[in-house]
């Protein structure tokens, strides 16, 4: 039943009942080993049959093959990115609530967190929590988590990166991360009125170029409220327009445009402009964010089970790092890394993998008593299935 959800999600269906179009198909049959498909209601009332241990083994065997990659890859820098989103649900879902969703204001949600591991593009853990949790707070214990799983798997001898946005920067999560030399963080910084970062920026005069249009300075910045002392690199970038994020100071003129502002708070040893491009490749997660939700039915609601739709959204993840794991295989060029940490190889989406090799129009026959697959005289299809069967044969 397993194979055949993830199978179902990574041939581009997005709810159980969509198991009903692969009943014929032979290919699928021999995939997930059976005679024939159960029915939607079947899969539906398998999935409502998890519970919390059912979850938990489901995230070890997420977490297992996370780590064979990991340790593959033999990265000694790990850069993690975590993150929430918010999935819509009906009013009578189990679990969901009311609360962050700025599309939708009034409509129930989940609020599941995600952790990223940007070099080698692994979704390493999911926890799926209500929509009216706040995504600092509730974050707290799925990091501590985290951190343990990664030091029983790997061993003290790795650096940990931790990449997160202003909801994550409160005194607990620093007491956490900022005391151990093992551990970097970049955190965004809210221009909270309590932190007085907007009087030094007023009493700024000097800025670094960091690229064009953008400029910063760093700073230690006292935080009597936590009692800490922190680095801070804070930026403007320079627009033409009024916009959410920025704030005119008198010191500016209008003529000459406005900025925008922001701040990081880091105890990386790096420069501004170095720990400018680290941040913004924060933006990698969103964009699996939308590989999941478009591509692999994450931001789907199967039943109105928790535990059920739990287990739909580790198989979501489970069936993505299933195939990136593929084209880690077959077909993803290596490339080298930077100071962005973005994947050491060039992974395609699940849309171009769909459209390249598993939906292509193709038959079964039997020749010489084999079965072969008979895909047409297309040269470039061809040579693309020949290039994967000698790759999966040589590991």
């Amino acid at each position: 039943m397993l194979l055949l959800v993830l199978t179902l999600l990574i041939s581009g269906g997005r709810r159980v009942r969509h198991v009903e179009y692969l009943r014929s198909d032979p290919l699928v049959l021999r995939c997930c080993g059976l005679k024939r498909l159960p029915s939607g209601r079947t899969l539906g009332r398998w999935l409502s049959g998890f519970d919390a241990a059912g979850l938990t083994k489901l995230s070890d065997l997420n977490w297992l093959l996370a780590l064979s990659v990991i340790r593959e890859a033999r990265i000694r820098r790990l850069t993690l990115d975590v993150d929430g989103t918010v999935v819509s649900t009906g009013r009578k879902v189990e679990g969901a609530e009311r609360g962050f969703n700025p599309h939708h204001r009034k409509v129930p949600s989940y609020y599941p967190i995600t952790a990223y591991e940007a070099n080698t593009g692994q979704v390493l853990s999911v926890l799926n929590r209500p929509g009216n949790v706040h995504d600092g707070k509730a974050s707290v214990e799925f990091v501590w988590a985290l951190i343990e799983q990664l030091r029983a798997g790997l061993g003290s001898g790795h650096v940990l990166e931790w990449r997160m946005d202003g909801a994550f920067f409160r005194g607990d999560v620093l007491d956490l991360l900022a005391d151990d030399r093992s551990m970097e963080y970049a955190i965004k910084v809210p221009f909270y009125p309590w932190l007085g970062l907007k009087q030094r920026i007023m009493g700024r005069r000097r800025w670094q170029r960091v690229m064009h249009g953008v400029e910063c300075f760093e700073c230690r910045h006292r935080v009597e409220t936590w009692g800490r002392t922190l680095r801070m690199v804070i930026y403007r970038k320079r627009v033409f327009h009024k916009t959410a994020k920025n704030f005119q100071l008198d010191l500016f003129d209008p003529d000459d445009g406005y900025y925008e502002y922001s701040a990081v708070a880091t105890n990386k040893r790096v420069t501004g402009r170095t720990l400018w491009h680290f941040m913004n490749a924060r933006g990698i997660h969103e964009k699996v964010y939308g590989e999941l939700k478009g591509g692999l039915a994450f931001g789907c609601v199967p039943t109105q089970s928790w535990y059920a739709n739990g287990a739909w959204q580790s198989l979501s993840i489970l069936a993505f790092n299933l195939t990136r794991g593929f084209q880690r295989t077959t077909i993803a060029p290596r490339r080298k890394s930077n100071r962005k940490r973005r994947s050491i190889w060039r992974f395609e989406s699940i849309h171009t993998l769909r459209y390249r090799i598993l939906h292509r129009a193709g038959r079964l026959v039997r020749s010489g008593g084999r079965q072969i697959l008979d895909i047409g005289t297309n040269a470039v299809i061809f040579d693309s299935f020949s290039t994967i069967e000698k790759r999966l044969k040589i590991t």
